[in-house]
């Protein structure tokens, strides 16, 4: 059964998280100085971010350029916030796909922090399982 009930929970709890990255100056910064965009695709249910230093548009909307691009289930997402799953075995077992530069995500992941304790807020408020 999955975590999300739909594209809109989805596209809330992920929007929320990456407007909180958002707020985060060492986050902009890093995106800014690397000159790296970043869209995610998630599946079960449907949910399309892209996140630039100075903006997150989800849904439709996004765009489809971005110098990383990032594709998973939103079950699979939910575990790497909650910190269940890492990225280096997401992407070892096929998990995450990610076209573009991998150890550029990778050096992303220590900026990240801010929506890693944050999460499991999110997902509990919104009646997810943690």
């Amino acid at each position: 059964m999955p975590v999300f009930k739909s594209t809109e929970v989805a596209e809330r709890v992920f929007g929320s998280l990456f407007e909180i990255l958002l707020h985060d100056a060492q986050f902009t910064s890093q995106l800014r100085a690397s000159d790296l965009s970043i869209r995610l695709t998630q599946t079960h249910p449907d949910c399309v971010l892209h996140v630039s230093a100075d903006a997150l548009t989800v849904g439709n909307d996004a765009p489809e350029e971005a110098t990383v691009r990032i594709k998973m289930s939103s079950d699979t997402a939910h575990q790497l916030w909650l910190g269940k799953l890492m990225m280096p075995t997401a992407v070892a077992t096929g998990k995450v796909r990610i076209s573009g530069k991998v150890a550029r995500v990778l050096e992303l992941v220590p900026i990240l922090r801010p929506a890693f304790d944050r999460y499991p807020k999110l997902a509990e408020e919104e009646g997810l399982p943690v």
